[in-house]
């Protein structure tokens, strides 16, 4: 029952805040079918050393430069929201990213407008 109230508060979070997103005028939001292809089931290790993994199963792992890692699970957004997805960690806090194309790379972008650019996506 509580990871399906998490979930909820997630979906709705989600649904809110995917407006907020600015991408680039020269960036292309990933559809739902790229989103598949190219972020759930991939490693994505960004310039930092981090390293994001959005499993089939629903559940996703951050691990950091330092080794350290951080779990969850994720979600669409409700409203389908074209490149969007939320993530509910166990530490007990939410967020939201947009992935985008930058025309080079893949290029997270969060909810406060940060960019990370995936250097190795696998």
């Amino acid at each position: 029952m509580r990871i399906d109230m998490i979930l909820a508060a997630v979906l709705v979070a989600g649904a809110a805040q995917a407006e907020g997103f600015a991408p680039k005028g020269s960036d292309r939001v990933l559809d739902a079918g790229e989103m598949a292809a190219q972020v759930v089931g991939r490693t994505h290790e960004f310039f930092d050393g981090g390293v994001s993994f959005f499993s089939v199963s629903g559940t996703y792992t951050y691990t950091y430069s330092d080794g350290r890692r951080a779990y969850g699970s994720w979600a669409w957004p409700e409203t389908g929201a074209e490149g969007v997805i939320c993530t509910s960690f166990a530490a007990g806090f939410s967020r939201c990213d947009m992935y985008v194309h930058d025309g080079t790379r893949l290029v997270l972008i969060t909810e406060d407008g940060d960019r990370f650019p995936v250097r190795i996506a696998s």
